[in-house]
C-alpha cells in the first residue's frame, strides 16, 4: 500500500509558529483599522529530476512553474562532478518560487554518490520551515538518495518509459517498483503509458502531454525569420525537440531525397547519439537547440510540421508534447504512427500519419496543397479543453485532497474601524 502519508509526516522541519498573533497595534487616535496575519511558510514541493530545468522545456518546466503558484519549489537535479575541496548543493533561484539544486560531487567518491547527496539533500531541508513537505519523482533513480527522508506526501509523475531508453540503467525497473508502493499518487504521461501501468497503483492517473496555446499561437502572427534560417528556401517542413535515439534518421534521409525541393529544418539538442550519424543533405538543416520562447519565431516561417518518431522500445509509450504545440502554432504535422498521437490526434483527422518515406513524401503533397482554414477551427476546438493550467488544477486538486489541507488565510485581514 502507499505510505508517504501514514508513516512520513513527522518531518521535524523547524517550522515556525504559524499562529496568528494578536497584534491589535494602537496609534494616539485609537485602534487600528487592520489585523496582521501571519501566514504559515508556503508548503515545499521538492521534485527528483532526471532532466535539467536548463534543457528542453518541456512537462517538468510547464507543470512546476504553475506549482509555484502555491508551492515553494526545490528541483533537484541529479550530480555533477567537479573538483572541489568538499561535496556541496549548489542552489540557484530561476524563477519567483523555484529554486534548482545541483549536487556537486568529485569523482573520487563516485561510489559514495547516494549517500552524499542523501545526506546534502537532508541538511538543505532543514532549514525550510514548511509545515508541509511534498516529494515529486521523475525519476525512480532518486529513491536512492530520498527514501529515508521525510515527507507529507509523494507523487510519481511517470512521462517516460525511462527503463526502456538508451543508456538506462538496468536497476531503474526495480527501483520504480519499490517507487509505487511508496507513492500515493501517480500520473502518467499519456494513455499508453497509463494503460500499461494502471494494474500497478491504486490511485493512477492519466494526464496526457497539454500545451500553451497562446504561446505557440504567436506562430500564426506576423514576424521576422530569426537570421540562422531566414536563408533557407521555401518549403520548408521542421521539427523541434530533442534528437536522440528515437528520432528515425533513415526515414528523414530518404524523405528528403525524395522530396529535394523541401527543405527539412531540424532544431533541437542532439543527445545520446553522435552527430556524425545525422544525415546530411543539401535540404536538411541543423539549427542546433532553440529557447522555448524563440520557438515560435521559427515555426510561423515553416510551412508543415513533421515527427519522425523510429517505432521502437523509446517510442512505445511517447506522448509528445510537440503534437499539440506544432498544432497550435498553426502548423499541419505529419507524424510516424505512435499509438499515442494516433489515437489522440490521427483518429480525429488532426495529425496526418505515415510510416514510409514514400508515404510521408506524398502526406507533404498532399497537406501542401488542401486550405488550412477548416482543418484550423477543427484544431481550436480541439485545443480549447487542452491546457497546461487545466492540467495542473487537476492535479493539484488531487494534491489537495491527498494532504487534507486548506488554502492559506490571507495576508491581511480588513476590520472595520471603530467610530
Amino acid at each position: 500500500m502507499p505510505h508517504g502519508r501514514g508513516q512520513t509526516q513527522a518531518k521535524g522541519t523547524h517550522a515556525k509558529d504559524t499562529h496568528a498573533k494578536d497584534t491589535h497595534a494602537k496609534d494616539h487616535d485609537g485602534p487600528s483599522s487592520m489585523v496582521v496575519v501571519d501566514v504559515p511558510p508556503r508548503p515545499l514541493l521538492v521534485c527528483f529530476s532526471h532532466l535539467r530545468w536548463s534543457f528542453v522545456w518541456q512537462r517538468p518546466q510547464h507543470l512546476l512553474s504553475r506549482a509555484a503558484r502555491h508551492f515553494d519549489v526545490l528541483f533537484i537535479e541529479e550530480p555533477v562532478f567537479e573538483p572541489a575541496e568538499s561535496p556541496r548543493l549548489r542552489v540557484e533561484a530561476v524563477a519567483p518560487g523555484i529554486a534548482v539544486a545541483v549536487p556537486v560531487l568529485e569523482q573520487s567518491r563516485i561510489y559514495a554518490a547516494d549517500w552524499i547527496q542523501a545526506r546534502l539533500i537532508r541538511d538543505y531541508l532543514q532549514r525550510w520551515d514548511s509545515e508541509t513537505r511534498v516529494f515529486w519523482y521523475y525519476t525512480p533513480a532518486a529513491l536512492g538518495v530520498s527514501a529515508e527522508l521525510a515527507r507529507d506526501i509523494t507523487v510519481y509523475d511517470n512521462m517516460d518509459e525511462l527503463s526502456a531508453f538508451r543508456g538506462a540503467s538496468p536497476d531503474l525497473v526495480a527501483q520504480e517498483a519499490e517507487l509505487l508502493t511508496q507513492a500515493d499518487l501517480v500520473f502518467t504521461g499519456g494513455r499508453s503509458l497509463y494503460e500499461a501501468k494502471r494494474g500497478a497503483h491504486p490511485s493512477i492517473h492519466c494526464f496526457p502531454s497539454s500545451v500553451d496555446a497562446a504561446h505557440f499561437a504567436r506562430a500564426r502572427e506576423a514576424g521576422p525569420d530569426p537570421d540562422d534560417q531566414a536563408a533557407i528556401p521555401h518549403p520548408r517542413i521542421g521539427f523541434f525537440g530533442v534528437i536522440d535515439e528515437r528520432l528515425d534518421r533513415e526515414l528523414l534521409a530518404a524523405t528528403a531525397s525524395l522530396r529535394p525541393d523541401w527543405h527539412f529544418v531540424m532544431i533541437g539538442p542532439v543527445v545520446k547519439i553522435e552527430p556524425e550519424s545525422l544525415p546530411h543533405r543539401e535540404n536538411i538543416h541543423w539549427l542546433g537547440p532553440k529557447p522555448y520562447g524563440a520557438l515560435p519565431d521559427y515555426l510561423r516561417h515553416w510551412d508543415l510540421g513533421l515527427m519522425p518518431f523510429a517505432l521502437n522500445e523509446a517510442t512505445r509509450f511517447i506522448s509528445p508534447t510537440k503534437t499539440p504545440e506544432f498544432l497550435a502554432a498553426g502548423l499541419r504535422v505529419i507524424s510516424t504512427p505512435i499509438v499515442d498521437v494516433l489515437r489522440d490526434y490521427g483518429e480525429a483527422g488532426l495529425v496526418a500519419i505515415a510510416e514510409t518515406p514514400a508515404s510521408v513524401a506524398l502526406s507533404i503533397d498532399a497537406l501542401h496543397a488542401e486550405p488550412p482554414e477548416a482543418w484550423r477551427e477543427r484544431v481550436d476546438r480541439h485545443l480549447a479543453h487542452n491546457s497546461w493550467d487545466r492540467t495542473w488544477d487537476a492535479m493539484h486538486a488531487l494534491l489537495r485532497e491527498g494532504l487534507r489541507q486548506d488554502e492559506a488565510p490571507l495576508l491581511l485581514v480588513h476590520t472595520p474601524t471603530p467610530a
